[in-house]
Order: C-alpha cells, then sequence, then structure tokens
C-alpha cells in the first residue's frame, strides 16, 4: 500500500491472471486520508493494451473510489509471460465542490507550482486459477470416487454396479437371440424326423394290410376246395355201399 500523503493505493502492483484471446481485469482502490478534494489521473505506458474506467476522478474527503483497469485480449502470449508495462497515477489537491467534468491537464503540472503526487505501478502476469476437481455426490473427502470396498472385500460401488448392470443389458439380449435360434433349429429337425417316421410308419401299416387280406383270401380258397373234395369223397363212398 503506497503511504502518500494524499491517498493510499491498493495494490500497488497489477495482477493479471493471464489467458490468451480472453479480456482480464483488476481493480485499484484509492482511499483519500485527507479532509480536501483529491483529483486523480491514471496514465500507462500502453494505452492501445489497456483501458482505464474511470481513468481521472475526484476523491472526496476521507473517501475511496475504485479504478477498474481491464486488459484487452491478447492473442498470443509474451515472452516468459513478462510483462513492461507501467502505470503512473498521479494525484492533487482541488477545491471543493470540484466534479470530475473539471479535471484538466494543467491541474497535473508540477512546474505551474502545483503538489502532485505520483504512484507507479507494476503489471504482472500470473497464472489463472485452476477449476477444481469435480466430486462425484455423496462421495466423503478422502474416498474414493469409483465406490468402497466393504469389510469383506465385495465391491459395492454404484459405478461397478452401473457397469455390470449394463454390460450384461448389452449382450443378454443377444445370447438369449442365439439360444433361441438353435431351439428352434433343432425342435424343426425333430419335427421334420417325426413326420418321416410316421409316414413310414403309415406305408408299412399298409402293407401288411395287403399282405393279411391276400392270406385270409387264400385260406378261405383253399378252405372251400377242400370242403368240396371232402363232399365229393363223401358223395362217392356214400354210393359204394
Amino acid at each position: 500500500m503506497n503511504t502518500g500523503e494524499l491517498l493510499s493505493i491498493e495494490p500497488l502492483e497489477l495482477k493479471f491472471p493471464f489467458e490468451l484471446k480472453k479480456q482480464i481485469s483488476c481493480s485499484l482502490q484509492l482511499s483519500n486520508k485527507t479532509d480536501s478534494y483529491v483529483a486523480f489521473k491514471v496514465k500507462t505506458t500502453n494505452p492501445k493494451k489497456y483501458c482505464v474506467r474511470p481513468n481521472a476522478g475526484i476523491v472526496l474527503p476521507r473517501s475511496a473510489c475504485d479504478v477498474i483497469v481491464t486488459m484487452q485480449a491478447q492473442k498470443e502470449s509474451p515472452p516468459e509471460m513478462q510483462c513492461k508495462d507501467k502505470f503512473l497515477l498521479q494525484s492533487v489537491k482541488t477545491h471543493d465542490g470540484v466534479t470530475a467534468k473539471d479535471i484538466n491537464a494543467e491541474m497535473f503540472n508540477k512546474e505551474a507550482g502545483h503538489h502532485v503526487e505520483e504512484c507507479k505501478l507494476r503489471v504482472l502476469y500470473v497464472s489463472p486459477p485452476e477449476p477444481p476437481s469435480p466430486v462425484p455426490e455423496g462421495s466423503e473427502e478422502g474416498s474414493s470416487p469409483r465406490g468402497s470396498v466393504s469389510d469383506n472385500g465385495n465391491a459395492n460401488g454404484t459405478d461397478f454396479s452401473n457397469a455390470s448392470r449394463a454390460f450384461v443389458e448389452q449382450f443378454e439380449p443377444q445370447d438369449k437371440s442365439s439360444e433361441a435360434k438353435a431351439l428352434i433349429s433343432k425342435l424343426t429337425e425333430e419335427k421334420n424326423s417325426a413326420i418321416q417316421q410316421n409316414t413310414k410308419l403309415r406305408q408299412e401299416l399298409e402293407l401288411l394290410k395287403r399282405q393279411g387280406n391276400k392270406n385270409r383270401a387264400g385260406v378261405s380258397f383253399m378252405f372251400v376246395i377242400f370242403v368240396g373234395m371232402l363232399g365229393i369223397i363223401l358223395g362217392y363212398l356214400m354210393k359204394k355201399s
């Protein structure tokens, strides 16, 4: 913090968390340590690179105001992240009731006999803060986000269960489909075989029926011949006697 007679300036180093192609801002706080109106003006060695709001103003007695310094988006990183840019903040006592519209360059002219305090500010580039690592909801500090292991050594992590379920669901329909196709094919073969056996049995049964009819017809014809011969023989014997 600057310990000048007029203003206290915090900080004395403008620190920008440097990132390519991104506007970056930092702030200065100016505190009036006097009972008078104090005018200030901010200058920089690289005015095209920075935007200062306000770049000039009035700090009321025993009051403070903020100054925002914005660095325009940069297309490339500086060598070794070093910056040679500097700022100069000038302050001077002025009359009561003065406003920012009344500020002019003559007020900060030392040759005109004005007591002008000056404070030089350095520019530093720092690494941007790293984003916090995501922590799974419900996990405790220090525990593994992949799930815990119970006392008996069995994993009971939710992620493991979900992964197992997804794996089973992914491959189970394919397994069921293959089993079904194999079962259908087997049943079809057994059905065709049964039909063939049934047809073969019917053919053999018809053949047996035909053979049985022929045998019965032969037996009846022989029986008729036998009876006829027997009748002839009996008639002959009766005539002879």
